[in-house]
């Protein structure tokens, strides 16, 4: 029987053969052998590592270069605020505006000693001097009507105010012996004009720091004061009214739809008569005033889009048409006196009848609208 040989030396065979009454000249299966300390079996296991590894490179090389190219930092292009350097910023405009209208207010009730009153707003104030009697002139109905960036956090500031002064005792007693005594003259002396005053005010910023962390954080005005007292200055120009897109004015028919649409409006609108609901197209939300201003509603003339005779309308077009309108009208309020008033209103047909369908905000400009609005400079 042959021996299951395991891993003998080589002169290990003869001996074991002689033990057993035989000798065979076997190939020996003697196993790994060892190369250089290494075994034939571990440098084919190296070799297996080696060439996974070499795969692995292979594969993951495209991989790490997107990854690598991704990571490095695109180049820096113009910075977001070297563009709005040149635009004026708007932090402060509104603030601006409004110390402008409390300073030209102050300035004009102060008389001889007032000048801490107007140091408040112009630091320089405090040595001015300051005649006539404080309050001598009032000013009423303050309103912003131009407002410009001079320069870096400067604004200039127009403000116009209806100024009453006054009379003064000669003008009261020679107004009083002009009408005879009557005191009709003292209360024209006291005229009101409406005159118009420029204000330099400076403002600082301060960064505001948003709820949102991610969010910018945004410059607000921290500061203002006025560089300078007021100047007096020419009221605004008057300019042409741009052409618009309705036609003549002509009467308000009773028998035209868009008279009686209109009119059930405005009525359930001012004066409260109707369900305002009703006459609405849908979609549209609005709420009729309270309490109502008007007891009655009368249009006298309406300047329908696109029109040119003056034919008369019965006729209500197909679902869905829109038209543009103005109406005069003449509402009547709670001391019976009528007062004037014009609406721009957009209608719509639906169900043969007329529906409102906007109340503008402004009559519509014939003119095309700009594609990009122009910039305002200062």
């Amino acid at each position: 029987m042959k021996a299951a040989w395991g891993r003998r030396s080589p002169k290990e065979v003869p001996a074991l053969a002689e033990a057993d009454g035989a000798y065979e000249d076997w190939a020996i299966d003697e196993g790994p052998q060892e190369v250089a300390g290494w075994s034939t079996g571990a440098q084919a296991n190296t070799a297996a590592v080696i060439r996974w590894a070499a795969w692995g490179l292979l594969l993951l090389g495209p991989l790490l270069g997107a990854a690598a190219f991704l990571s490095v930092p695109a180049k820096a292009g113009p910075a977001p605020t070297a563009s709005a350097a040149t635009a004026p910023s708007a932090a402060g405009a509104q603030g601006a505006a409004g110390y402008a209208e409390l300073f030209v207010a102050a300035y004009l009730e102060a008389g001889e000693g007032d000048q801490a009153a107007l140091a408040a707003y112009y630091p320089g104030a405090s040595g001015l001097r300051l005649e006539g009697t404080p309050g001598r002139v009032r000013g009423e109905q303050l309103a912003v009507v131009r407002l410009r960036q001079a320069g870096h956090g400067i604004w200039s500031v127009t403000v116009a105010a209806r100024v009453t002064a006054k009379a003064s005792p000669s003008s009261k007693a020679s107004a009083e012996s002009q009408s005879g005594g009557d005191g009709q003259g003292a209360a024209a002396a006291a005229v009101s004009t409406v005159r118009y005053f420029q204000v330099p005010v400076a403002t600082t910023t301060a960064t505001v720091t948003l709820a949102n962390p991610a969010t910018t954080p945004a410059p607000a005005a921290a500061g203002y004061t006025a560089l300078a007292m007021p100047a007096e200055v020419g009221a605004p120009a008057q300019i042409k009214a741009p052409a618009l897109v309705y036609g003549p004015m002509r009467p308000a028919l009773p028998s035209d739809p868009r008279t009686q649409a209109v009119t059930e409006f405005l009525s359930a609108y001012l004066t409260g008569a109707g369900e305002l609901d009703r006459y609405l197209a849908p979609g549209t939300k609005l709420t009729a005033i309270t309490p109502a201003p008007y007891t009655g509603i009368a249009v006298d003339t309406l300047a329908i889009e696109g029109e040119k005779g003056s034919e008369p309308v019965t006729a209500v077009p197909g679902d869905g048409t829109r038209l543009r309108l103005l109406a005069a009208v003449r509402a009547t309020g709670h001391d019976d006196v009528r007062l004037p008033l014009t609406y721009a209103l957009t209608l719509m047909a639906r169900a043969g009848r007329w529906e409102i369908a906007s109340l503008d905000g402004a009559p519509a400009s014939a003119a095309p609208s700009p594609a990009t609005p122009s910039a305002i400079t200062p």
